[in-house]
């Protein structure tokens, strides 16, 4: 099938660059939110960055004018979905909020439309059977700052039809990014569980006293050659939501070594997390 218009739920900083990339390549975009401010905020972010590729001689105002005519946004979740090719979810990680959504766009959109999620941890699974169309609902994961990072993954659960990962494919690398087709649902996908294995070494030599969080960061910019630290990914993508996907592990396994670092708990619970709110593991202006 062809993608020509995609739908985004969720303007957040991750559904509001994934909206924006689609609509520089070419595809007609709209972006919904409940919440209006965000929806406002999104729209006012993707005016600026254009204007700002354009100060910087990345477009030309012809093309900046066009991509922005290919992105609109709107509050009405019914007008963003009704003649949508590919849904793209990216809510809040709530499981039974991402439930009724897919409920919703399975009634809302056409019978041809891919139904995706962007949940860097919750399967497509879970939501597959709220729809009439499961070989149609997959995870397309992107990545933070999605403008910029060139990985996307598409998860094959054991309801994806070959059809819908081959579509999820030429649309990845026609938006200009690499696609990773994991072939099995599994926590984490492939990108989150190399991170929690780096995370969980950071943690404990955090909560041992080994090094600070400062000198673990620097280990790992200068050592290892990576462009943020843990701590500071962490403080870039959220602590919440590091913290609430470490917290529901655990709740589900209730092995020890999966109990969120104490340290993470303490930053979560001061409301601290991270680039959004001023402050997590760093502080900023």
């Amino acid at each position: 099938m062809e993608i020509y218009n995609v739908c985004v739920v969720g303007a957040g900083r991750m559904g509001r660059e994934i909206a924006l990339n689609a609509a520089s390549h070419g595809y007609q975009v709209m972006l919904t939110d409940r919440i209006p401010d965000v929806l406002k905020q999104a729209d006012i972010w993707a005016r600026e960055y254009l204007a700002g590729s354009v100060s910087r001689g990345k477009l030309t105002p012809g093309q900046a004018d066009e991509i922005s005519a290919n992105f609109r946004t709107t509050e009405k979740l019914e007008e963003v979905l009704k003649d949508a090719d590919l849904m793209i979810e990216c809510i809040i990680e709530d499981m039974e909020i991402k439930k009724e959504l897919f409920k919703k766009a399975d009634k809302l959109t056409p019978l041809h439309a891919l139904l995706v999620t962007n949940s860097s941890y919750l399967p497509s699974s879970n939501f597959a059977s709220e729809t009439a169309r499961p070989d149609k609902v997959a995870n397309l994961h992107y990545f933070n700052p999605a403008m910029r990072m060139q990985l996307v993954e598409i998860v094959r659960g054991p309801h994806v039809s070959d059809e819908t990962v081959e579509t999820l494919q030429e649309f990845v690398l026609s938006i200009h990014k690499e696609p990773v087709v994991v072939q099995k649902e599994i926590e984490g996908f492939v990108v989150n569980r190399l991170l929690k294995a780096i995370q969980d070494e950071a943690f404990y030599l955090l909560d041992q006293g080994i090094a600070s969080f400062g000198e673990i960061d620097l280990a790992a910019e200068k050592g290892l050659n990576h462009p943020l630290g843990p701590f500071r990914l962490m403080d870039f993508t959220g602590i919440d939501i590091t913290y609430r996907n470490r917290r529901r592990v655990y709740e589900e396994t209730k092995r020890e070594a999966d109990c969120p670092s104490p340290a993470l708990r303490e930053h979560f619970e001061r409301g601290e997390y991270g680039r959004k709110t001023g402050k997590g593991w760093y502080t900023y202006e």
